[in-house]
């Protein structure tokens, strides 16, 4: 008796028989249900999104079967070991399923996140294979791995000890120092100071990005839409905010200016000293000032239209896990920095930020995909209804909300 999946193939199924195979709902096997997926995914125009969606939300448990049985279709391991469709929580079963090719674990260690990054550092098949290791090495996400040049400028021990703290890998566990060796080399050195260490951790950032830097130029602070309304509490035009139509009077203007206060009792003040300071700076000063400045400094230059200037804030070693919950849920952030912030361990670590990238509309979509697993299952119910997210974060969200609502998942 044919498989299903042999009949999809040769597309012997009636279409409404296709569209529940592309929800994985047909009454087969798990692994050939993946299998069948994964087919949809690659081969099918009509079904492919469809398919895709579902595999991203997939049961967790027999998907890692899937990934470590060295009987799994060629197809399906190398679907799952891509780039742009791993969850990396299937990356240890993937790396030691002897079926999983070589070449396949190359092209991954080039481009993957710092997260990948992270667990193919600790992977014994990684570490024993030399062409893993030369990947891994033009892999801007693996510390130590800057051009010479730049190295040669910030090679004391003590910024090698804060290249793991600057991708966003726990200090304690390891200090990558290079992945030419025929090892992966540890190392731990003892800073010099908390202020020596900051400065070297700020050297280290420049140096990593000083491409980057050298692009933008002279650009100028630059923040993203809807940012001055929080500086002009009466959400009138700059000028006339800060001097008002002498046909008010003079008596006019000292109640004005009590009655915003009370409306908005934020340290006005404070606030408007910080963006002056800010707007004279260039984009290495807003640099040093993200990674060494105050709350209301960090609150302001997170919305940097400048990407290198705006991320500085997420290496900041003063950042609390309060700001990042505030940060999680702006819309007016770069798409960079809600990208940035769950690929710190310790962020994605704090549901509440995790909630609230998933809730936010401007979140990329891969991201909001990625970490839905993570949410509970009374956030799922109010994620599907939520019509400010993209319709593909409904769906998967009302998905996992039912499969929780049948395995008796707790809110």
């Amino acid at each position: 008796m044919a498989r299903m999946i042999d009949l999809i193939r040769v597309s012997a199924l009636p279409s409404n028989m296709m569209m529940a195979a592309a929800k994985g709902a047909l009454s087969v096997p798990p692994r050939e249900m993946i299998e069948i997926l994964v087919y949809l995914a690659e081969h099918n125009k009509i079904f492919s999104d469809q398919a895709k969606l579902t595999l991203a939300g997939w049961d967790e448990a027999a998907s890692w079967a899937v990934a470590s049985e060295s009987s799994t279709p060629k197809e399906v391991l190398d679907y799952m070991i891509s780039q742009q469709n791993l969850r990396p929580a299937l990356l240890p079963a993937l790396l030691e399923n002897p079926s999983v090719s070589e070449e396949k674990l190359v092209e991954l260690a080039a481009t993957a996140s710092r997260d990948v990054v992270e667990i193919l550092l600790k992977s014994g098949r990684a570490k024993g294979s030399q062409k893993i290791r030369e990947s891994l090495e033009s892999n801007p996400h693996v510390p130590g791995t800057q051009p010479e040049s730049q190295a040669s400028q910030c090679a004391t021990p003590a910024v090698q000890a804060e290249a793991p703290a600057n991708s966003g890998l726990p200090e304690q566990e390891f200090s990558l120092t290079s992945v030419r060796e025929d090892v992966l080399l540890e190392t731990v050195s003892e800073p010099t100071g908390p202020e020596d260490v900051l400065d070297e951790s700020i050297l280290a950032y420049l140096n990593e990005h000083a491409a980057e830097i050298e692009n933008e130029g002279d650009k100028p602070f630059q923040p993203i839409g809807g940012f001055y309304d929080e500086f002009i509490p009466s959400h009138e035009p700059l000028a006339e905010a800060i001097s008002p139509p002498a046909s008010t009077g003079a008596a006019a203007a000292p109640k004005r200016a009590e009655t915003t206060r009370k409306a908005h009792p934020i340290h006005e003040d404070d606030r408007g000293s910080a963006l002056k300071k800010i707007s004279m700076l260039d984009i290495k000063g807003r640099i040093q000032l993200a990674m060494k400045g105050n709350k209301e400094e960090r609150s302001i230059l997170i919305r940097d239209g400048t990407k290198i200037v705006a991320l500085a804030v997420l290496e900041s070693p003063k950042i609390s896990d309060g700001e990042v919950e505030s940060f999680a849920s702006q819309k007016n952030v770069l798409e960079a920095v809600l990208r940035g912030i769950p690929m710190k361990r310790r962020f994605v670590k704090n549901y509440v930020i995790v909630r609230n990238l998933t809730f936010n509309p401007r979140t990329p979509l891969d991201v909001s995909l990625a970490l839905i697993k993570h949410v509970l299952i009374k956030d799922l119910r109010n994620l599907s209804g939520n019509k400010e997210v993209s319709e593909t974060v409904r769906k998967l969200a009302l998905k996992m909300f039912k499969q929780k609502l049948e395995t008796g998942g707790k809110s």
